[in-house]
């Protein structure tokens, strides 16, 4: 389904992404001036390396399990689980096993 097709129409979250064999996947539903939604998919052994953000975030673990490191504290997340991570924040992503999870980043 695409972010079109979701327009007025509720939908699963973890349906609307699938994880890949050995790779990272990204889905965009929301991109706007103030800020964005967007989906990620990581197999087993997957990980973004540390970095920082300009904007404050809301990381969601919507299936599966995702370790982020946040300021040097890894802080483990299942479904259901969120962290909070402030502008300029060094974090991390690490898939402990093949997860879906959520990013919300505000902008303003």
């Amino acid at each position: 389904m695409t972010t079109e097709e979701l327009q007025g129409k509720h939908a699963r979250l973890v349906d609307l992404i699938q994880v890949q064999p050995g790779a990272v996947v990204s889905k965009t539903l929301i991109e706007q001036p103030a800020g964005t939604v967007t989906l990620f998919a990581f197999d087993k052994g997957q990980r973004l390396s540390e970095h920082t953000a300009p904007f404050d975030a809301l990381v969601t673990a919507l299936e599966g399990r995702v370790d982020i490191v946040l300021n040097g504290v890894r802080h483990p997340l299942g479904a259901g689980d969120a962290i909070v991570m402030h502008a300029g924040a060094i974090h991390a992503v690490d898939a402990v096993e093949a997860c879906i999870w959520m990013l919300i980043m505000i902008r303003s």
